[in-house]
């Protein structure tokens, strides 16, 4: 049975879907990377934000009147004056006071009532530090703080002023670019991954050529693989499989010797057994004439069936192509001959362009044992023809029908079996049909038994690879069996 392309035992899915699911987390991790050194430049810009927020804070300060520190010049940021805005500054004192904490002299209106807590780590003068502290409302603030040591005409205090953001805005940015990323690297991966579906398709382009050449070689249309064509890969391979056919054609000629030889070792004992069959009925010993004969016709036909399937296991031999309707036409001529076959009416209707791929000697062998069946069987006509399967492209369907009683539908199978008979009356080994079946599947075919409509009795149908063709071009038999 032919296997389903694809599934899970198919090379090409699995080569894509290792080749997908690389691609896939190569770029989820390049998008990663991507969207987090975008956050670290955001983090960069915003900490020189923060940095120009300082210089402003520390040039606007001065004395009031009453000796308070105060601004002189706010920050232009507008959300410093907005309620928790996000943006924060604040200005305290120099160490902070004992217990910990910072004394606050100012701060933005946007800490409300909040403070700022920065951590209590040494500072030198006019060194900025950057942290990461919690502010309102639970959010994670980005501080950087500075320590600043006011000239004597203000009071030479050492203050420290910081300026803090939300990270959430980080954050947000590095979501934002997230989102415009992920198309890209979407569309990046659709492309990737249709260019891996060529590649593999390219890649394994040699084992389709191969699995063509060998369904070739098995068919009888070529003799060999060849290694012409295949990549440098494969061409190994393709050699390796032509040798494995070289030694299975000379396993099946020194098989085919062997049946020969059986063949002929034989022949002389059954030429003794008739004539003795002969010399006992001459002798008026009918009975005992005709049961040497009967064995006789079963070793003969013994014979013949073996020879016949030595014959036919040519599997990796030369291409085999033969013409049914030449083979036919010499199949009903040999038999109109006999003392049965001159009393009915024989048809041939076998287009003259059908080419099978068989040995001619074998589809002789198969439409002589059919149509010598359906002689013994026929009331008065037998009809021979064949045409192309329109339901299977690449087969032909050779038929040999007669006017007889035929056979039921639920005998068939008893029937094709080996030795199977279902009339003992009349003559004959019950090997005919099975010699038919072995030729056949054998050639690629099959044999198959059932009730012919057009002339009531038995159809026997053998389907073998073949179609339309050149029929000069195949091989004729050079005598179908009697």
């Amino acid at each position: 049975m032919r296997q389903r392309r694809g599934g899970s035992g198919s090379l090409r899915l699995r080569l894509l879907a290792a080749g997908g699911a690389s691609i896939l987390l190569a770029l989820a991790l390049a998008g990663f990377g991507l969207v987090l050194l975008f956050e670290r430049h955001v983090e960069r810009r915003v900490v020189l934000e923060l940095k120009a927020h300082l210089r402003q804070l520390v040039d606007g300060l001065e004395r009031g009147g009453d000796g308070s520190l105060r601004l002189a010049r706010p920050p232009a940021e507008p959300r410093f004056q907005e309620p928790l805005s996000g943006l924060y500054w604040q200005i305290g004192e120099e160490p902070p006071p004992a217990g910990g904490g910072v004394a606050a002299v100012l701060r933005s209106r946007s800490l409300w009532d909040e403070l700022l807590r920065l951590p209590p780590d040494p500072l030198g003068n006019g060194e900025a530090h950057q942290h990461t502290i919690p502010g309102p409302g639970g959010a994670s603030l980005l501080a950087l703080e500075r320590q600043v040591a006011l000239p004597a005409g203000l009071g030479g205090d050492s203050l420290r002023v910081a300026v803090a953001t939300d990270r959430a805005e980080i954050r947000a940015a590095g979501r934002a670019f997230a989102a415009e990323l992920t198309p890209s690297l979407a569309l990046l991966a659709a492309f990737l991954i249709a260019a891996a579906w060529v590649q593999v398709t390219v890649g394994l382009r040699p084992l389709d050529e191969l699995r063509r050449r060998l369904g070739a070689v098995r068919a009888g249309r070529e003799a060999r693989l060849g290694a012409s064509g295949f990549p440098d890969e494969v061409r190994p391979l393709a050699a390796e499989l032509d040798h494995l056919l070289d030694a299975q054609d000379a396993a099946l000629a020194r098989a085919r010797a062997r049946a020969a030889d059986l063949a002929h070792g034989l022949k002389t004992p059954l030429t003794a057994l008739a004539a003795e069959a002969a010399r006992l009925r001459e002798r008026g010993e009918d009975a005992a004439a005709a049961e040497i004969e009967t064995v006789t016709e079963a070793m003969r036909r013994h014979v013949e069936r073996e020879l016949a399937r030595a014959r036919a296991a040519q599997a990796g031999g030369a291409p085999r192509r033969a013409a049914p309707a030449p083979v036919a036409r010499q199949v009903v001529d040999v038999l109109r001959r006999t003392p049965r076959g001159q009393d009915l009416a024989w048809e041939v209707e076998v287009p003259a362009d059908l080419v099978v791929h068989a040995d001619a000697q074998d589809l002789a062998e198969m439409l002589g044992n059919l149509a010598e069946n359906a002689a013994q069987w026929a009331r008065g006509r037998v009809r021979l023809g064949a045409a192309s399967d329109e339901g299977a492209p690449g087969l032909v369907v050779l038929t040999v029908e007669d006017d007889g009683p035929g056979i039921a539908e639920d005998r068939a199978e008893e029937a094709l079996a080996r030795g199977g008979r279902l009339d003992t009356t009349k003559p004959g080994t019950g090997l005919g049909l099975a010699i038919v079946g072995d030729l056949a599947e054998a050639c690629g075919g099959a044999l198959g038994l059932g009730r012919s409509e057009r002339l009531g009795g038995l159809k026997a149908e053998i389907r073998l690879p073949g179609g339309r063709g050149d029929p000069g071009s195949a091989t004729r038999s050079p005598r179908p069996p009697a």
